[in-house]
């Protein structure tokens, strides 16, 4: 190996250092979905990421979604997939494909790439995610919006080395069941755990100047910023909450928040080490 080759590596690996460094006993909550769902080559890459993280000493909550597969069960009931608002109305039938979807196969089969780290939860369990009933203009059925996030379950998870992989169901007191939004429920539970930082993965490059030009990406924003942003249109459409979610976390004590490419191999590893990829959140 020349001298350079060397020094390149030793300057790279004092850069990950540190970057580790700041990471290390720390809890990350990383919201998972899109196509890192649903490529199978992408879902292995992030699982290894995931792990890797926790042997490095990280402490990561994954929150999923799974709305390819919901929608899959639905169609085979005979049904058509309904949204509105970017919301699924979700009747007692789709509640009951969301349990068995969502909180059975998806996150069971995320649990088992993680090579005996994770532990399968979900809002249900030990009341984690309690909520109410959506209330809006639209009667989006059973959708539910979170009152309280209990996190005896998953610091317990955490203390003992384990990665929790969190689906988003919730109950009310009463018992029923809900669908919630896996992008709110993330946000809600990294502030319950008073967590140093949110990621968000997506399938675009991050937030963008000009949304049809990936050249645009805007790599860092201001929490104070963002209001600016949505008057001139930059941030708009499903890019709204999404942002809200981080801003909210932000504002709540949050170090930092991150949107990032689920589309890039490793997405997680680039970002938390020092590669450039997707959006940080910050405050001043």
């Amino acid at each position: 190996m020349q001298t350079n080759e060397i020094n390149q590596l030793a300057n790279l690996l004092e850069k990950s250092t540190a970057y580790l460094n700041q990471w290390q006993d720390k809890t990350i909550v990383v919201k998972y979905g899109g196509n890192a769902m649903i490529n199978e080559g992408l879902k292995k890459a992030v699982m290894q990421d995931i792990f890797l993280l926790n042997q490095l000493g990280v402490k990561v909550v994954l929150v999923h979604g799974g709305g390819p597969e919901i929608s899959q069960g639905v169609k085979l009931l005979g049904k058509e997939p309904q949204f509105i608002n970017g919301l699924r109305v979700t009747d007692q039938d789709t509640i009951n494909v969301v349990l068995q979807m969502l909180a059975g196969k998806v996150n069971k089969s995320l649990v088992a790439l993680l090579k005996g780290k994770g532990i399968g939860l979900c809002g249900i369990d030990g009341n984690m995610l309690l909520c109410e009933k959506l209330q809006d203009e639209v009667d989006y059925g059973f959708v539910g919006e979170i009152t309280h996030v209990n996190t005896d379950t998953l610091k317990m998870a955490l203390e003992n080395g384990f990665i929790p992989v969190v689906s988003t169901v919730g109950v009310d007191e009463n018992g029923v069941v809900y669908n919630i939004n896996a992008d709110t429920a993330a946000s809600k539970i990294a502030i319950a755990l008073k967590a140093e930082k949110l990621v968000n993965m997506t399938d675009i490059a991050g937030l963008l100047r000009d949304r049809y030009d990936e050249e645009t990406l805007i790599p860092e924003v201001e929490v104070g910023e963002v209001q600016g942003l949505i008057d001139q249109g930059i941030i708009a459409g499903g890019m709204i909450p999404k942002i809200a979610c981080c801003t909210d976390f932000i504002n709540a004590g949050g170090v930092e928040a991150n949107i990032i490419d689920g589309r890039i191999e490793h997405a997680i590893l680039v970002e938390l080490f020092g590669g450039k990829n997707g959006t940080r959140f910050y405050k001043k």
